[in-house]
């Protein structure tokens, strides 16, 4: 049974699994194609987000104190009204008074009660200007806000107008790459994903350039040149570990320099040239 399953499973050669492989990594960089087309337009929506939400929180904090402020007024208002009215009660009792004591006593209150309404007023004065002092960053604040909001509609705008024609694209790529991924062995495939993804350039598999890898350009020994070439193994880069491929498997046409046969120069037609 299990004989039959194996025999049913196609074989790939390794120039087969280095094909898909190099097809999957043309896919995989035409996505990233795709999103730096997008840019940094996901992440400057986010900042701009996550700046309107301090903004706000600010802008809420301003008005709490302002609020706070206006309760602080009207405290002291009601103290006013307090030291207001004891003053004009003690002031009725100084005409009863019956000797020094109590009239000094009174007179005591009626100007500590002044000195209670002069400090409120100094506060209410100095709460006043606490509570202008707070409008005028708000004020500042609220056309802050109102300009970032207005910049993240346009960064929005601008980033759905890229996804909407970049998403048709970059789905189509991708169900093109999770159906090659199936065809590729799960251990060349977890291979391929490692060293994409620890590659600055997203590249996992490179193309031979001029005897040298193509992903960190450093020079390959001729022996390994011909074993890529043959396609028997899958070689990788002692370097930066990048798969790495002969130039006409990946589709590339490379220029080979034709050097001309040098001509030949026999003894006799040395000897001719000398006779003459």
């Amino acid at each position: 049974m299990a004989t039959d399953k194996q025999s049913a499973e196609k074989e790939y050669t390794v120039e087969e699994k280095l094909s898909s492989l190099y097809q999957l990594q043309t896919m995989m960089t035409e996505i990233d194609k795709i999103k730096t087309l997008r840019g940094e337009l996901p992440l400057e929506v986010q900042d701009l987000e996550d700046e309107i939400i301090g903004l706000e929180t600010r802008l809420q904090n301003y008005q709490a104190e302002i609020q706070d402020y206006e309760n602080a007024v009207v405290e002291q208002k009601h103290r006013i009204t307090e030291s207001t009215g004891l003053i004009e009660r003690y002031k009725s009792q100084l005409d009863n008074v019956r000797n020094n004591r109590e009239f000094d006593n009174l007179s005591k209150e009626i100007e500590f009660q002044g000195l209670e309404i002069e400090f409120s007023e100094k506060k209410i004065r100095e709460f006043g200007e606490a509570i202008n002092h707070k409008k005028e960053e708000i004020a500042q604040l609220t056309e802050r806000l109102d300009g970032r909001k207005a910049d993240l509609v346009q960064k929005k705008s601008e980033l759905e107008e890229i996804v909407s024609e970049t998403k048709q694209e970059e789905e189509r790529l991708r169900e093109k790459a999770k159906k090659l991924e199936t065809t590729i062995e799960p251990r060349l495939l977890t291979a391929f994903k490692r060293i994409r993804k620890g590659a600055r350039n997203g590249l996992a598999v490179v193309y031979i350039q001029r005897g040298a890898c193509g992903g960190c350009f450093n020079k390959i020994p001729p022996q390994k040149q011909m074993d890529i070439k043959y396609r028997k193994k899958v070689i990788v880069c002692e370097y930066c570990g990048r798969i790495m491929i002969d130039p006409e498997l990946a589709g590339v046409q490379i220029e080979h320099k034709v050097e001309e046969a040098p001509v030949a120069t026999t003894k006799r037609a040395i000897r001719r040239k000398t006779a003459e």
